[in-house]
């Protein structure tokens, strides 16, 4: 097959611009081959190379005397006690996921699950943050149940239960959904694995599922925006096999015990490409390939193809050659591929032979060192304006519009789709705070959750990014964890927008001070950017997820609101509106600033409740819908009814940070008021839980009317009802 000319047409759909293309010139001295081409694209695109978010990015806090790994590996590694580690990440799936939403989501669930046993660990738990358009677009129902099923269908299949995540609708991801899949695993400390290549002369070594046409471009294809060509995108998607992916775990792990193994790579964006370049380039090396010997499903593939494929559950081995034998055994046993495709080099030399034909020499260290870096022009998101004129709306009607919407209903249409009990862990399941996984045969415990407000960071992202930070940290505290380390997942519009690149700076520079006050630094992340349609950016969405240690589980609080328990509102209320879900929900109004989140606030109320958990039966932090839906659902939850003595909308329903509702006897509760007059933390008795009814000042309902109200929302709101 002829190789076409190289235009400025193709260079542009590679994602090329021409001041870029002009620097591969200059790097090779010629012109390069259409599979260089396709390389050069993979590598200097914005989802494998960060061009235009590194500069911030490692202002970041990345450090901790928790953190064994941070950020530059395949996930990030943290100390937990006793030897252990748990190793998570967090990364995108949008664009696929709006394209082709089954396999879109259930191969984001694949990939991120790789990423964490590439590194030596077993998969204990997955989370995915999902944000769709509104619920009355016609191509929202479509998108909701295929992204639920695909990250039902892979999640379920692998065998990892889905403990946490979240759900939000918004019109401005009406032409650009957000899927954001996490996964964390445990792992020995002293038994993590990495990805730097080492030593001249050793195979290196294609594992797992033949390679197919399926996912070429992917990588390309998701860092641009979406236009009307956006069908035309679909051979783009990635093919998943989670039963494949399964007997991936468990080969590499068999691998990996063995002594075999020198570095390991899975391949996810960019395949092929960029697993070998990161190989060789964390290690000093060059790396050969021959494409002849790489397992391939179809016939006739070209090296473009078999370079650029994302075909899934394949990973890339450096192996110690002695070793050959009794590793290709371990996956001939688990009727996986096992091919030598090549070898490292000493020379500094990305080499690709096909057939008698070199069809790609560069220079490897290149591919990834002198990949573009920008410093994109950026402007200040500008000071909201204050509130005016804000409609009057009764306790109830406010209670009723979050209740009835898909943002804040009962999301059980969504989680009961997954198995979050499958491995036997499970403590807390998905539905109220943050999902708990007991560390298999300890009395440790995980604490994980992931968490954004959109509407906050679109206002202010500064304070936005603190306090996805603080509302992670929050969750943590409220189940009893102590939070240890972060990961992000920083959704974008156009960065070559000044105003979006802003935003992106300021959450950035919110998100860091959070992370450095808080003791909770970014170990792993992603950024997804382009997130667009026809110029229409999605709302700024950093997403954080979160992990705690419960080092006893008898320490978590676990526990539900009993009949006759006070209700107990830590932290100050002052009735902040502006962006508020009540205004949102009730009103269409997006307006006024975000709220302040006061740093020191957030740690010493999270370290209080932390210190005095056994005065609290049950605990929640409040945020979206403020002290009226969190006491909400805390009592539909328990099957009982709560009385609040507010009658100020702002004290219902303001999204005050720093703050936590707790459920306490009377005797735990008297406790608490003290211990928090010697700390000098605000406390406040709001209410009390019991009866069967719940009561906002003088508005009264039925426990029975509104439960049914918030049970079944969400599916009449999508169209599954």
């Amino acid at each position: 097959m002829t190789d076409p000319a190289l235009t400025p047409e193709l260079i542009a759909a590679h994602g090329l611009s021409p001041d870029e293309y002009d620097r591969v010139l200059e790097i090779i001295g010629r012109t390069p081959s259409f599979t260089e081409l396709g390389i050069f694209s993979a590598m200097w695109n914005e989802h494998c190379s960060y061009k235009s978010s590194k500069k911030w990015l490692r202002t970041l806090p990345t450090t901790g005397a928790q953190v064994i790994c941070g950020p530059g590996e395949n996930a990030g590694v943290v100390d937990i006690g006793d030897g252990q580690a748990v190793i998570f990440k967090m990364e995108s799936h949008n664009h696929p996921s709006y394209i082709e939403p089954y396999q879109g989501a259930a191969t984001g669930v694949g990939g991120i699950l790789r990423d964490v046993f590439t590194m030596g660990a077993r998969p204990i738990a997955a989370m995915n943050a999902l944000s769709f358009g509104e619920p009355g677009h016609p191509k929202t129902p479509h998108l909701v149940s295929g992204v639920v099923q695909g990250v039902g269908g892979y999640g379920n299949c692998f065998g990892v239960p889905t403990v946490g995540g979240e759900v939000r609708f918004h019109p401005a991801y009406n032409g650009n959904c957000l899927v954001n899949a996490f996964a964390a695993g445990l792992a020995d400390a002293d038994k993590i694995f990495y990805s730097a290549a080492s030593g001249v002369g050793m195979p290196v070594v294609y594992l797992g599922a033949k390679t197919g046409r399926d996912g070429v471009g992917g990588a390309t294809m998701a860092s641009a925006e979406f236009d009307e060509t956006i069908e035309e995108k679909r051979p783009t998607v990635q093919v998943g096999d989670p039963f494949t992916e399964k007997r991936l775990l468990e080969a590499c792990l068999e691998l990996m015990a063995s002594g075999a193994v020198i570095s390991i790579q899975d391949m996810g964006a960019a395949g092929l490409t960029c697993s070998a370049v990161e190989m060789g380039d964390k290690g000093g090396l060059g790396v050969k390939l021959q494409l002849d010997d790489v397992p391939q499903r179809e016939a006739a593939m070209t090296a473009y193809e078999m370079m650029l494929s994302e075909s899934q559950e394949r990973m890339l081995m450096v192996l110690k050659p002695e070793m050959e034998a009794e590793a290709r055994a371990i996956f001939v046993k688990w009727d996986l591929d096992f091919a030598i495709v090549g070898e490292t080099i000493a020379e500094d030399r990305f080499l690709i032979v096909h057939g008698n034909d070199v069809v790609a020499d560069l220079p490897l260290s290149q591919l990834s060192s002198s990949a573009p870096e920008y410093d994109r022009p950026w402007v200040e998101t500008p000071v909201a304006d204050d509130l005016t004129d804000l409609p009057a709306i009764a306790p109830m009607d406010g209670l009723r519009a979050l209740i009835s919407s898909p943002n804040y209903a009962h999301k059980a249409w969504v989680w009961e789709q997954y198995d979050s009990q499958v491995m036997g862990d499970t403590i807390r399941t998905p539905g109220l705070g943050a999902g708990v996984v007991r560390v298999h045969g300890t009395n440790k415990a995980l604490a994980f959750t992931s968490d954004v407000t959109p509407r906050y960071v679109r206002a202010n992202p500064f304070e936005g990014g603190k306090q996805a930070v603080a509302e992670a940290y929050r969750n943590l505290t409220a189940v009893g964890a102590t939070p240890l380390a972060s990961t992000d997942n920083m959704n974008f519009g156009n960065p070559e927008k000044p105003e979006i690149m802003g935003q992106f700076v300021g959450a950035i520079q919110g998100i860091g001070a959070a992370c450095t006050a808080l003791d909770m630094p970014i170990v792993s992340g992603n950024v997804s950017l382009y997130n667009e349609t026809d110029g229409a950016p999605i709302l700024p969405t950093p997403t954080i997820g979160a992990v705690g240690l419960i080092a006893d589980m008898g320490d978590m609080i676990a526990g539900l609101p009993a009949e006759g328990d006070l209700a107990i509102v830590i932290g100050e209320t002052t009735g902040h509106l502006g962006q508020s879900a009540l205004l949102a929900e009730a009103a269409g109004i997006e307006a006024g600033d975000a709220p302040y989140v006061d740093l020191d606030a957030e740690r010493r109320n999270g370290e209080f409740l932390r210190a005095n958990r056994i005065c609290a039966r049950a605990a929640t932090d409040l945020s979206d819908g403020g002290l009226a839906l969190a006491a909400f659902e805390m009592a539909e939850a328990a099957g009982i009814g709560v009385a609040l003595d507010i009658r100020n909308i702002g004290q219902l329903f303001g999204e005050d940070q720093a703050r936590y509702l707790v459920a306490a006897s009377f005797d735990q509760a008297e406790a608490l008021m003290v211990a928090a007059g010697q700390a000098g933390v605000t406390v406040a008795m709001v209410g009390r839980f019991g009866g069967d009814t719940v009561k906002l000042g003088r508005d009264s309902a039925p426990l029975a009317e509104l439960s049914a109200l918030y049970r079944g929302s969400f599916a009449k709101a999508i169209g599954a009802a």
